[in-house]
């Protein structure tokens, strides 16, 4: 039987088998030791052993009961003894003897062979040996006998019948069959020559020579091949353990009923039960069929009820301590030859893994990973949810966009894991302060969302977003730095700023652009205006770029003078920007577009550049001052810069002066003192702007090497007005500058009442229109050719702002009344007309509104126009306009002919 015809034998065997549980079995592996098995493993081992035991039969030449042939030649050598009435000689029986005792020794020959891979010509050794030599033994010893006694037929007959079993014995051996019988006949022919019987046994002896070699090239095909099939299904079978043990899989067989028959033993361990009790239980209980999804998916129990293969069905585990488990499992319905089922067959996998791989997945796609708020994908689903519900009460929402103030600073200077730092903290105080008023998301960057559902009143939602600027505004704390930043909300309502959720963000984000302009750190709704406004940003952009491109900015210079000897110790170089179709622009108005643009860091280099150019052609004593953003600053490229700029302009460094602001201190890092510790060793000067102003404590000017503070102009107007604090503002920097050795200049002077205050406080500088304006280099130029003596000029002392108005009002002194127009008004005082040569210090009452009478006095008068001062400054509203009652209702005179006639 060739090993085809064995393997499809064992398989449908195994198939015919029915599928009912059995008693578990061992089997000894080479290196685990006895492990539990059940009738699946029994088969597959039983399987393999019927393999092996039929490869035995071919490999080796000695039949294993070939030491049966010595027994078998005794009961021969009787039997012909009884038939034939006669004894052998001793010679004889001496030599049948032998023969026996050498066929008994090929018992010890057999495990000989067995023991030990013998070559060729060794196995044709012991075939000669162990079963042509007793043989040819025994024929020439029966052969003596047959010349001695003369009874032919009995001998023959007694050699037939042992060649008869010897044939038996070596059935499926041809070496060995061959070789018994030509050594039974060719013993038996030397001592009974016979010419009939010598041309059988040559002819015989050639016949099996030729067989024997064929038979010998067969069999080592069909060994090496039945090998090759052994250790296919050896490997088959280790690799289906190995499966099994490190638990990348398991398998598992059930009778027609759904009753296990067998299961992997790791899966025992899993469920929390032996694996032989689970033999007879419900496939089902291994599992929490309850968990799986009834949508669009053919559950267990329906595969089972239809007898259908499946693949790849997830299903829960029933895990013994309720852990999240799942696996994968496949199964195959088994037939036998008759088309009769007889259950599944299949194999599972563990899929934990890969739900919870597919899950991070799933949260990364929904959620941000930085701050674990919900990212922008999720955001526009729930927004896009929102404005498509079907009830048309449920599609209002408010959608507010946050953006981060000074962000980008914290990043260039601590670094970007400082940033990320910075950002979970923001995230964490944004949903601490929103709460379930609504959903919080991470858009990318430091741009964020909320989305409140509903009907919200404005002024909520402007009081939840002073709440979320006011706690974002608060200081922070990174790797040991002190760090500040703001945040600008923009506003939009749906459906009444946009129905989709494109229009929605698109207005939200053009409210945003709003609150940026308007100073950041601030919240604006939606306006329809605001279009216009963003192409207007985004057309002064583009032309900002032209503008630097093609040279369209430039600097104007105004001076610094010395308070004590009236001399031009410098000039601010500041930058102006005379748009083509516009005109001259405030630098208020496109120098945070160019910070939003990425501009700034360019411009500020052009305007060093520029000013150390025209500085190199003034004087030897006049400095420049240069203004340098928070982001130019915290650009590590800048000291760079300033080296190159002094040595292409040829000038000595200490008459460079760069203005920084105190925003630079926001972030309280190793950086910033580095950058100011570089620029140091350069020898330029270093000069505090608008100090007073920023966010800062006084803490950096301990460590900061500044040579000069610079007092806003915020603190020096309005200094000289009765009942100011302003001038004990500025006495204080004075001082605290002096004690500090820095210099100080007072900005924005523009009256002689200013000048003679900030002099007498103590500071060493003055600049402002009361000396020049900011001049063109030309102008600048000019005014030096004229020496550096400045003389001040301008309005004698400052006054309120006043707003032009013509407003009929009555004024009245002593008894007398007079008409009279105010023709502009301010929060001190006003300028009215109708009443001629009033003298200076007249009281008068001035009823201005209904209920709003006043108490005023004349400073002076010409012609018909006349200066008041009211006795208590008036109120004034945010825009800084004065509140004014509604003008007195003039009621008509009745007409008495007409209520006679009536009455």
């Amino acid at each position: 039987m060739s090993d085809d015809l064995v393997q499809r034998d064992i398989s449908a065997q195994d198939a015919a088998r029915p599928l009912t549980p059995a008693p578990d079995t061992s089997l000894v592996t080479e290196n685990s030791g006895p492990a539990p098995v059940n009738s699946g493993s029994s088969r597959r081992a039983a399987t393999t052993a019927k393999v092996r035991g039929k490869r035995y039969v071919q490999r080796y030449a000695l039949p294993p009961e070939w030491w049966h042939m010595g027994p078998v030649m005794a009961i021969v050598m009787v039997g012909n003894g009884l038939t034939s009435w006669s004894l052998p000689s001793i010679v004889q029986s001496l030599i049948c003897g032998v023969a026996m005792a050498v066929a008994m020794l090929a018992r010890k020959a057999i495990a000989f062979e067995q023991d030990h891979e013998l070559s060729t010509q060794a196995t044709y050794l012991v075939v000669a040996l162990m079963v042509g030599l007793p043989m040819i033994l025994f024929g020439a010893g029966m052969g003596m006998w047959f010349e001695a006694d003369g009874v032919l037929g009995v001998e023959v007959a007694s050699l037939v019948l042992l060649d008869l079993i010897c044939a038996i014995k070596t059935s499926g051996r041809l070496k060995a069959l061959i070789t018994g019988k030509l050594a039974l006949w060719l013993g038996f022919l030397i001592t009974s020559f016979h010419p009939v019987v010598l041309m059988a046994i040559i002819a015989a002896a050639l016949m099996g020579l030729y067989s024997s070699r064929q038979q010998a090239r067969e069999d080592n095909r069909a060994q090496k091949a039945q090998e090759e099939v052994e250790r296919a299904q050896q490997r088959a079978e280790l690799i289906l353990n190995d499966f099994e043990q490190t638990r990348q899989g398991w398998f598992w067989e059930t009778d027609r009923r759904g009753m296990i028959t067998y299961v992997s033993p790791t899966i025992g361990e899993i469920v929390g039960r032996e694996s032989r009790r689970l033999i007879g239980r419900p496939f089902t209980e291994l599992f929490i069929l309850d968990d799986q999804s009834q949508e669009g998916e053919r559950t267990l129990a329906f595969h089972l009820s239809t007898r259908s293969s499946f693949q790849e069905l997830a299903v829960h585990a029933a895990t013994k301590n309720r852990d999240e488990r799942w696996w994968s499992i496949n199964g195959l319905p088994i037939y036998d030859d008759y088309n009769n089922f007889q259950g599944f067959r299949g194999s599972g996998s563990d899929l934990t893994e890969r739900r919870r791989s597919e899950e991070k997945v799933t949260r990364l796609a929904h959620y941000d990973s930085l701050t674990g708020l919900a990212n922008r994908l999720q955001m526009s689903q729930m927004l896009e949810k929102i404005l498509t519900a079907r009830a048309e009460a449920q599609r209002a929402c408010a959608v507010l966009l946050l953006d981060l103030d000074r962000f980008k600073q914290v990043n260039d200077t601590l670094g970007h894991p400082a940033g990320d730092a910075l950002l979970k903290q923001v995230s964490q105080r944004l949903e601490r302060v929103v709460g379930r008023a609504g959903r919080v998301g991470r858009l990318g960057g430091d741009e964020f969302k909320v989305i409140v559902p509903g009907h919200t009143p404005n002024a909520e939602l402007a009081e939840l977003a002073r709440r979320v600027i006011e706690a974002l505004s608060q200081p922070y704390l990174i790797e040991g730095h002190r760090v500040m930043i703001g945040a600008s909300i923009g506003i939009a309502l749906a459906p009444e700023n946009g129905v989709t959720s494109e229009a929605l963000i698109r207005n939200a984000d053009l409210a945003l652009y709003a609150a940026k302009d308007g100073g950041r750190g601030r919240h604006h709704f939606y306006a329809p205006d605001l279009h216009s406004d963003a192409e207007e940003r985004r057309q002064l952009e583009q032309d900002l770029r032209d503008a630097l491109t093609t040279g369209g900015l430039e600097l104007y210079y105004q001076p610094v003078v010395s308070t004590t000897t009236e001399k031009i110790t410098g000039f601010e170089a500041l930058l102006r920007w005379n748009h083509p179709v516009r005109g001259q622009l405030s630098p208020a108005k496109f120098i945070p577009i160019a910070e939003d643009a990425g501009l700034i860091v360019q411009i500020g280099e052009w305007a060093l550049r520029t000013a150390c150019h025209d500085m190199a052609k003034w004087p030897e004593g006049v400095r420049v001052a240069v203004n340098v953003s928070p982001l130019q600053f915290a650009n590590p490229t800048l000291p760079a810069v300033v080296t190159n700029v002094i040595a292409s302009a040829q000038i000595d460094p200490s008459r460079l002066e760069l203005e920084i602001t105190e925003s630079v201190f926001l972030n309280d890092s190793d950086g910033t003192d580095a950058m100011f510790a570089a620029l140091k060793r350069i020898g330029v000067r270093l000069a505090l702007d608008d100090f007073g102003t920023g966010y800062s404590s006084l803490g950096y000017l301990k460590k900061a090497p500044f040579d000069k503070i610079k007092i806003d102009q915020s603190f020096v107007h309005g200094a000289t007005i009765h009942g100011s604090r302003n001038g004990a503002i500025i006495s204080s920097i004075v001082s605290l500058a002096e004690a500090l050795d820095m210099e100080t200049t007072a900005e924005g002077v523009e009256t002689l009442d200013e000048l003679d205050l900030v002099r007498v406080l103590g500071c060493s500088h003055v600049q402002g229109f009361v000396y020049a304006k900011p001049l063109t280099r030309e102008d600048a130029e000019a005014l030096l050719a004229r020496g550096l003596a400045v003389t001040a000029d301008g309005p004698r002392s400052a006054r309120s702002p006043r707003q032009t108005m013509l407003r009929r009002v009555m004024l009245q002194h002593g008894q007398q009344r007079y008409d009279a127009t105010i023709r502009n008004i301010s929060r001190t005082g006003a300028l009215v007309s109708g009443l001629w040569n009033v003298p200076s210090g007249t009281v008068f009452t001035l009823e201005l509104g209904e209920g709003q009478v006043l108490t005023i006095t004349s400073r002076w008068s010409k012609e018909d126009r006349m200066g008041i001062e009211f006795a208590r400054p008036l109120d004034t509203d945010e825009s800084g306009r004065v509140i004014l009652m509604p003008e007195p209702v003039k009621r008509p005179l009745l007409d008495r002919s007409k209520l006679l006639k009536a009455g």
